[in-house]
């Protein structure tokens, strides 16, 4: 399964960027993510996306 990853602003929550990820780097972005207090999103990727 794939993931779609948005990082958020600090300010006013609106996404920055995006990335789509496997589900095994799913748990280290979270992680680096929560070591920098960086706000994500995170929701399965449609196929869409994953094309992109």
């Amino acid at each position: 399964m794939r993931f779609e990853i948005m990082r958020l602003d600090d300010v006013n929550g609106t996404a920055v960027d995006s990335t789509v990820v496997d589900a095994a780097s799913v748990n280290r972005i979270v992680q680096q993510a929560a070591a920098i207090g960086q706000r994500i999103y995170i929701r399965p990727a449609d196929s869409a996306a994953v094309a992109s």
